[in-house]
């Protein structure tokens, strides 16, 4: 890649930046070390942080060397959000955290090859610091005008909640960890989401008084849809990456959902997909948005990026069941009730009639009317077409997990539970 911050604009990956000739000069002559640093708040990464990941993947790609930085120190003291104090977990609880992204952070660089990333944590450091190292070394260059003025802080100082001072010091941590980073690695760019250009400067402009060298900041934008709201959250919550969390099954129907106005931006930032492809999709998108052609791809893409072309080939065969296209006796049984989970259900036993069982899940008001949908064909056991008014639940018809799929018709499709 001649020009990587040509593909990051592209891409739409790129918020703000410092001087950004210095920076492309930089990047041009040769390989420069970056960091990206992720708090572990959660005991799982979300879709949003894919977007500086997939940034980080882009700029290894073009040959500079990564550094993935998992906030083991600062996860303890939590970064001001716009709404109230942060709940302070318990120490072991972050440590467990902090190994959970770490693991998942490494599934998603490349940590092999001639120019592996590396996994570093702050707490490496932090922890060694004493409160008179805290406020010689690094307080006295921060002043207090500029960290009241950043955004985060003013607004939570007119706030009800107000801001401890807990949540005050973290920028000052953060900055730290840019200055140690520099130190060590000679790590000369952060990247990150643009909601921390704040304490991204603040680390920038303390290795320029501490150390008397000018280093660089880029961030990429928080990701939204065509109509401005913020891009992200299923039914359940956040698009977390953890599995048992989201399934699979439900994280690539979060990407199949996307709308034809957002799909072409989300491919751009979500994928590797070369121009051409993209460009293509979006000549699709427009001649034909009812195949949803770039949705599939954007899902099997980032699902495969995250899960593994495994559980993407499995929940592909999932939705092919759940469309009525395929026969569903070669899903799992995990795979299979995370895609029935929001069916309508009923329970039955073995040797009970399908015309009773129409009626009871609603598909039918009585045993007449769902015997002429039988025989008109408009039955189905497991996609499997029935005409046979006296068909009856047998063994053979239990899927992995103990249920039986019914359809009546094209759009109406429930579980039936095998009750002993």
């Amino acid at each position: 890649m001649t020009d990587v911050l040509e593909e990051l604009q592209w891409r739409g990956l790129i918020a703000q930046h410092t001087d950004i000739d210095a920076l492309k000069q930089a990047l041009d002559s040769g390989p420069i070390t970056f960091y990206c640093g992720f708090d572990p708040t959660a005991p799982s990464l979300h879709h949003g942080h894919l977007v500086a990941v997939k940034l980080m993947r882009h700029l290894q790609l073009a040959g500079h060397h990564p550094l993935v930085l998992v906030g083991g120190a600062t996860g303890l003291v939590g970064d001001p959000r716009a709404k109230g104090e942060r709940v302070l977990n318990g120490r072991d609880v972050v440590a467990g955290w902090a190994d959970a992204l770490k693991s998942q952070l490494e599934s998603l660089l490349d940590f092999d090859g001639d120019n592996p990333a590396r996994t570093v944590n702050n707490l490496d450091w932090t922890e060694q610091m004493s409160a008179i190292d805290f406020l010689r070394d690094l307080g006295k260059n921060f002043r207090m005008g500029t960290m009241l003025n950043k955004d985060i802080v003013a607004r939570r100082l007119e706030s009800d909640e107000g801001l401890s001072y807990t949540e005050f010091s973290y920028q000052i941590l953060q900055a730290n960890d840019y200055l140690e980073l520099f130190r060590r690695y000679n790590c000369t760019l952060e990247v990150g989401g643009n909601d921390q250009w704040g304490n991204m400067a603040g680390g920038m402009d303390l290795i320029r008084k501490v150390e008397g060298k000018s280093v660089h900041v880029l961030t990429n934008p928080l990701i939204t849809k065509s109509d401005g709201t913020k891009f992200g959250k299923t039914e359940g919550g956040a698009v977390w990456l953890n599995p048992e969390m989201l399934s699979p099954y439900k994280f690539y129907q979060f990407w199949l959902n996307t709308a034809d106005a957002d799909v072409i931006h989300m491919l751009k930032v979500f994928t590797f997909l070369s121009r051409e492809r993209i460009e293509d999709l979006e000549q699709l998108v427009s001649e034909r948005p009812q195949a949803r052609e770039a949705q599939k791809v954007l899902a099997e893409e980032v699902t495969t990026w995250v899960h593994g072309a495994q559980n993407t080939e499995r929940v592909k065969a999932a939705s092919a069941v759940l469309f009525g296209k395929d026969e569903p006796a070669g899903l799992d049984e995990r795979t299979l009730a995370d895609a029935t989970a929001e069916l309508p259900r009923t329970k039955a036993g073995l040797g009970d009639e399908l015309v009773d069982v129409l009626v009871n899940l609603g598909f039918e008001k009585g045993r007449g009317a769902a015997r002429r949908t039988i025989e008109a064909g408009g039955a189905n056991i497991n996609n499997v077409k029935v005409s046979d008014v006296e068909r009856v639940l047998v063994d053979s018809d239990v899927l992995p997990g103990g249920i039986v799929l019914i359809r009546k018709g094209r759009k109406n499709l429930a579980v039936v539970e095998i009750v002993q």
